[in-house]
Parts: C-alpha cells; structure tokens; sequence
C-alpha cells in the first residue's frame, strides 16, 4: 500500500515575510511600535473600517468585542453550536449564556430564521440549566460565525438584531478577504475579528484583528488590551480592568507583510479548492462544499468535505491517515464538547443539523501552497479507499 506525505496544512510565507521579522529584531521595538500601526492600517484599507485593533489571538479579540458589547453575567447571546470553541469560550469568560440554535445544512452557518424565532421566544432555546442561572437575563447580542471561509446570512441576521435592539459580533476569523454581496466579512455586524493561526489565510504565528466603526467602543478595546492603560493614563496607571492582550511586532510585521500580497494568497488558495472541487466532485459519496449565490467571494480557509450516510467518516479517516494524508473532523459541536455538557446539560439529539455535519465532516489537506499533483494523490487515495 502507498503511503504519502502530505501536510495537512503549510502556511504560505515568502522571503518578504521572513525580512520583515528580522528588521524588527534589529530595532528596540519589539511591541507595540510602528508594525503594529502598519499592520491595524492594512485591514482598515481593505475593509473601510473605521478601526482596526491588533491583539494576540482571534479569542482575545472576540473576548474584547464582548466587553464592549457590554454582555455580562447572565446576559444571554444567540450563537452557533458549529464553530470552534472560542466563539462560545469568550461569552462564558465573561458568564453570559451561550444560547445556541441550529444551523444551514448545506453551508453550516448560523440560520437566520432559527435567529429570529430564538430572539422573539428565547425560553424555548435556553440550554436546560440556562433557565435556572442566577441573575440570568435578557437576551444581549448575536454572534454568527462565517464558516470555513464563506459568510453567514448577515442581512438577514443584523435584521433581526435591529428589531430586538441586539448587537452583532460577527467572528470572521476564518473569512478574511471574504465578501458577502460586495462587502467585507468583518464589517456585516458592529465588530468583526479575524485571526492568523499558521493554517489562517494569512499568519502572524498567533494573533487576531478586531475591526469596527464604533469610535468609543475602538477606544475602550484599545485600553483592555493593553492592561486597561487609557489614554492619558502612565505607565503604572490603569483606568478598566484590562489583558495583556498586545500582539508583538514581530508579528505584526509578518501581518502587514502578509497582507500586501493578500489577494495573491485567496487566488492560490481559489485554485487549490478548484482543483479539489473538479476531482472530487466525480467521487460517488462525497460532497463538496456549497457557496451561497450571495457569497461574491469565498476565502478559503479549510477545505471539508462530507460523505454520505453509507460511508463512515472516523472508518475513512483512519484509512486516509495510514496512507500519509492527514485529516480531521470539522466541526466537533460545541454542545456536546465534556465542559458545555456539564455546565449546561446539552445532549446528543438537540440541535441534529449540527450534529449530522460534524459526523460526515472530514477537512482534507489544504493549503495556498498545495500543488495539483498533491491534490490529485488525495483525490485519488480517498476514491480508492470508497470503492474498496
């Protein structure tokens, strides 16, 4: 039997990036200095926001966007249970209620009309032990997900958040460079998040942007990541309770240098779903992924088919892994995740598209860097393994 070698994913970095890291080395600069300007400018240039605020990582900047959306203990957030944990995580850093509702089974985002019933009759979605939290409240905000790459339904979801008077966090760390209907994923909601994880479109190692056109709300997530310092305040001053949650410049010159050559990298990454999308879509029992008529452009993030039910995914996994191609189930639900069950008595059953997509999700190889011939063996392995 051939086995191969192939990653599951590479980051897509030149000789630019590298230079950049090392000019920063040779500076006394090394955190918050002119790289992380250049860097926060960039996602201004490319989005038209307002404000664009570096941070660590994506969680930290979906926790700074709940502090300034003023969700707190008890309040109450409409989410997605199809995601990466750190959606739900940055509510509960704070107590709020994650309170979540199914999702679209063709794209696995948040769906909107599930979003408007959960706003106008929330008893209904509440997590079993949501109803008996001390102190619990009304609900608070919406926080959709742009899944895998391609944005959720955000007209339909800022709708119903403006009849309930709600606020938007839109976390787009997986969809920067995305576009719903012309406009920018990260600026569909009152803040969006992007965040550069080495199997990111772009990295910078770790670390996340926040975008927004809220100029108080920029000013008061500026002062949280940086120990709660606010302007004016010294060195040994804090005026809010803050994180270290400064990006380095290390990074942050990574970033900038990334993002000059951003829509190079989303071509590259177009052509490898591409290739995946032609091959694979002549593969009895094999799905491939859906973009919505309004998704103008999809960002390409992970790459996850689904198989159908005479198929079992952990069985093809294992295959597909003993013959050198790595993959991995995309999404775990969130819900069922031993630390939510536990806390608010979620169980197998309760949200069943969720469910029925994190048990035929299979992420396959993908990166910018990937080339057609790789593409091709895993193409080729995961046909054989069906039809043995």
């Amino acid at each position: 039997m051939t086995q191969y070698k192939i990653p599951m994913s590479s980051p897509d970095l030149n000789d630019a990036d590298r230079q950049a890291v090392i000019d920063v080395i040779n500076t006394p600069i090394l955190s918050m200095g002119k790289y992380t300007a250049d860097f926060e400018k960039s996602f201004c240039d490319l989005t038209g926001a307002k404000h664009a605020i570096a941070v660590n990582s994506g969680t930290a900047g979906l926790h700074l966007c709940v502090r300034a959306a003023g969700i707190g203990a008890g309040d109450l957030v409409i989410t997605t249970p199809f995601s990466f944990v750190a959606s739900s995580n940055a509510l509960l850093f704070e107590n709020a209620i994650p309170v979540f509702v199914d999702i679209d089974p063709k794209t696995g985002n948040i769906d909107p009309e599930l979003v408007a019933d959960a706003a106008k009759n929330i008893e209904k979605y509440l997590p079993r032990t949501g109803s008996k939290v001390e102190g619990r409240k009304s609900v608070k905000a919406i926080l959709p997900v742009d899944v895998f790459g391609q944005p959720a339904n955000m007209d339909a979801i800022n709708a119903v958040a403006k009849e309930h008077g709600l606020a938007v966090i839109e976390d787009s760390c997986e969809a920067l460079g995305a576009t719903y209907k012309g406009r920018h994923a990260g600026m569909l909601g009152d803040f969006g998040v992007f965040a550069f994880y080495p199997n990111k479109q772009i990295t910078t190692g770790e670390g996340g942007v926040i975008i927004t056109d809220d100029d108080k709300a920029a000013h008061f997530m500026r002062a949280l990541r940086n120990q709660g310092r606010a302007p004016g305040d010294t060195w040994l001053q804090h005026t809010h309770l803050g994180y270290n949650y400064r990006i380095d410049e290390m990074s942050a010159a990574m970033g900038a240098s990334q993002m000059s050559r951003l829509d190079e990298i989303l071509s590259k990454r177009e052509q490898v779903a591409a290739w995946y999308e032609s091959r694979l879509a002549e593969i009895a029992g094999v799905e491939v992924p859906f973009i919505e008529s309004f998704t103008t452009r999809t960002s390409w993030f992970v790459y996850v088919i689904r198989f159908d039910g005479k198929i079992n995914r952990d069985e093809m996994a294992k295959k597909l892994k003993a013959r050198g191609i790595p993959v991995r189930p995309y999404f775990l639900p969130i819900h069922l995740q031993p630390y939510m069950m536990e806390r608010f008595d979620w169980r197998e059953g309760d949200f069943p598209v969720t469910e029925d997509l994190g048990r035929r999700g299979l992420a396959i190889p993908f990166s910018g860097v990937m080339t057609e011939e790789q593409v091709d063996t895993v193409c080729r392995t995961i046909r054989e393994e069906i039809i043995k």
